[in-house]
């Protein structure tokens, strides 16, 4: 299945694409949430529609993020090769981690706004996973079976924020707007193999990113399996996995990044893709 939202910003409903069509669910399900993921949503969901008859959507409807707010976005840092070379950091030995704030999630073609006294807003475009049922302590080989779907996620960053200001990278990931999700999330099934799927991003037509899951250090049970040691996941979070190079703070040469006016394109093999038109912050 292919889960969307879609509706005014703040009262988004739940829908399903079926054979590139939109279809309102919310009189099957209330929302995309903890309690849907949690509670054999999918499951029931799949079997509800096979009889339901299900309003049409016009395609034109603005699309919010592709489930309601998650109790974390967890982050791994560095997990392509490329990117770590052109940021002249090492290979990291265990997955690094760091969070988003949940407040940063938006629709995945609403506007980015540039943060107030940022210089250095960068894009990132990443696979991202998100948890069906409860994780702890969970094994590399069960990891899969923790899984509801995956999702296109650009992971903005503002990097003297991130860099330079001291700290955590936390600051320079979680400003408003910095999480755009979706434009849907396929369910596993929908998906033949997430480590072959082609990821690319555009800034204003040119494109800077072009790689592949295939190139992952940390593959996504393992990344699972991880970060489950370390803490539970929870139904509805998601876990983004890293982007390959091709991001402002690697340009050559020397590095550039985004302003007023600019549209940044991206997409992901079977997830579909998204846009953003970047706005200064007023």
């Amino acid at each position: 299945m292919k889960l969307i939202r879609f509706g005014a910003a703040g009262s988004e409903k739940p829908g399903l694409i079926i054979e590139d069509k939109y279809y309102d669910v919310s009189s099957l399900v209330s929302d995309y949430n903890e309690d849907f993921f949690g509670g054999d949503g999918l499951e029931k969901l799949s079997e509800a529609i096979k009889t339901a008859n299900l309003p049409e959507i016009d395609k034109n409807v603005r699309l919010g993020a592709a489930l309601a707010r998650p109790s974390k976005i967890i982050c791994v840092g560095l997990n392509y090769k490329d990117h770590a070379a052109e940021t002249n950091a090492p290979i990291p030995a265990e997955p690094i981690l760091f969070f988003k704030a949940t407040s940063a999630i938006v629709g995945p073609n609403d506007d980015l706004t540039i943060p107030k006294n940022s210089k250095k807003t960068d894009w990132e475009v990443e696979l991202a996973i998100v948890i069906g049922k409860k994780a702890s302590y969970v094994s590399e080989e069960n990891a899969l079976k923790h899984i509801a779907g995956y999702v296109l996620h650009n992971d903005y960053s503002e990097r003297e924020f991130q860099l330079e200001r001291n700290g955590q990278w936390v600051k320079g990931k979680s400003c408003d707007t910095f999480a755009p999700i979706g434009p849907f999330i396929a369910t596993q099934d929908e998906i033949a193999d997430v480590h072959n799927l082609r990821l690319w991003l555009t800034v204003n037509g040119k494109t800077l990113q072009d790689g592949n899951t295939s190139n992952l250090i940390f593959n996504v049970p393992f990344m699972v399996s991880y970060i489950s040691q370390f803490m539970t996941l929870l139904p509805g979070d998601v876990i983004t996995t890293g982007t390959p190079a091709g991001v402002g703070l690697g340009q050559k040469p020397e590095p550039w990044y985004l302003k007023d006016g600019d549209v940044v394109e991206l997409g992901i093999d079977g997830l579909g893709s998204s846009k953003q038109h970047v706005k200064a912050y007023q």
